[in-house]
């Protein structure tokens, strides 16, 4: 099964940084479009309202009732009256229907018989023709409201029944206003919100730009921070790795000093801390001589079984005679001792053979042993199982070996031991 893949920091950052403006366009965007959409609906809305009042306002006019209980008995179902039927009434009615749709901004007003005929039309051929849409319903005396296409285009339009004396349905009143029209309405709206919407841009942009400046200066101030706390971090390591190796060198000394060699011990301090203004008193060259090999020895295995006394542990040396060690391999057993110590061994072997200008060592141990999850990154800097209760620091022994491995052209490896622990083995060039 595969990982979700991880967004970056740097993605991350970016999205914040952008966040803001993103926010503020899509809540404009937005706010526009609610706006269009109501302004479109109140246009329309009010349209429909406008035909409906027209319509019937212009079906209970005496003149128009009268008109069309006139025309009753001009044609029937089988034999629908013509135009010459109906102009007595189209002379009537029509300047009737043009003035009221100029007075009430509706593009046609039209009147029909009781068979749907039209007595008024804005264009005169349509006079006298039967409506192809909605009449049977209005014919019945249902009133319509709604969108159709006729001769005129499509239209928002208002149907209305004419009753007479009587009460009986005698004609119909539509009343339309063309689509193309409700549209010109809506982009003139339109035309009127866009500086409206432009100047809000303009201020949101400007909001928007100020706070994510805002956050990038925060940003930049925590990229300071950072860039304090690595360097506090590095400053902090490099004082624990002294601070491990300085334990170890005493150790050394002493093991140096126990043994009667206070000449060697000197050596061994100059060589570290490079004093080349000593002259010892028997005329002997200072740190440039060195310490001898077998002092050396046996203050390295001095300065680990010191280190894992203080911890519980007893230490086993099996030395081949004349194996050749300085500093680094001193360094490398003292910190691969402690670990085996530190993880609670109680005896912990080191063995030491040299072949050519190789020299290879194992130290291994009792204890519980690297589990195996682990021993894939045991050398990285940092990596412990064990709590830094003394707050030194912890996984700067084994990072700090397999430096010293590497930079000698070495490996360091881990792996089960016969002890019943792990078993650290190295190998690295031999110093002249």
């Amino acid at each position: 099964m595969t990982m979700a893949m991880r967004p970056s920091p740097r993605a991350i950052r970016l999205a914040m940084i952008l966040l803001p403006s993103v926010v503020t366009l899509a809540a404009l965007t937005a706010t526009v479009m609610v706006a269009l959409w109501l302004q479109e609906k109140s246009i329309r809305d009010a349209t429909a309202e406008r035909v409906q009042e027209v319509a019937s306002s212009l079906a209970a006019l005496p003149q128009v009732r009268a008109s069309l209980a006139s025309t009753v008995d001009a044609g029937t179902p089988g034999d629908l009256a013509d135009a010459a039927d109906l102009a007595t009434a189209t002379e009537t009615l029509q300047p009737i229907a043009d003035l009221v749709a100029q007075a009430a901004g509706v593009y046609y007003a039209v009147i029909t018989d009781d068979e749907g005929v039209r007595i008024t039309h804005p264009l005169a051929s349509e006079r006298g023709v039967q409506v192809s849409t909605t009449n049977e319903s209005v014919l019945a005396g249902t009133p319509f409201l709604g969108t159709e296409t006729g001769p005129s285009g499509r239209s928002l339009r208002a149907k209305v029944p004419v009753r007479g004396a009587d009460g009986d349905v005698v004609g119909m009143v539509a009343v339309g206003v063309l689509e193309s029209d409700i549209e010109s309405e809506r982009m003139e709206a339109l035309t009127g919100l866009l500086p409206w919407a432009a100047g809000a841009l303009v201020v949101a942009t400007i909001a928007s730009s100020l706070l994510t400046a805002a956050v990038e200066r925060r940003f930049r101030r925590l990229d300071g921070l950072a860039a304090e706390h690595a360097q506090m971090q590095r400053t902090t390591a490099a004082l624990q790795e002294q601070a491990h190796e300085f334990h170890t060198r005493l150790h050394v000394v002493h093991g140096l000093v126990t043994h009667g060699e206070p000449r060697a011990a000197l050596d061994y301090i100059e060589d570290v801390v490079a004093v080349s203004d000593a002259t010892p008193p028997d005329g002997r060259g200072g740190a440039g001589d060195g310490v001898p090999g077998t002092a050396l020895r046996e203050a390295a295995m001095h300065a680990v079984r010191a280190d894992l006394l203080e911890r519980g542990a007893l230490a086993e040396f099996d030395v081949e005679p004349g194996v050749h060690v300085d500093d680094d391999v001193v360094s490398i057993l003292t910190n691969l001792s402690r670990n085996a110590g530190e993880a609670g061994a109680t005896r912990v072997r080191c063995t030491l053979r040299q072949s050519g200008d190789r020299l290879y060592g194992v130290v291994e141990d009792d204890g519980p042993g690297v589990d195996r999850h682990v021993a894939a990154r045991i050398f990285t800097r940092g990596l412990s199982s064990k709590a830094d209760t003394g707050g030194r620091g912890r996984g700067i022994g084994l990072d700090l070996v397999r430096r010293l491995v590497t930079a000698r052209d070495g490996s360091v490896e881990v792996g089960a031991s016969t002890l019943g622990g792990a078993r650290f083995s190295f190998e690295l060039e031999v110093r002249p």
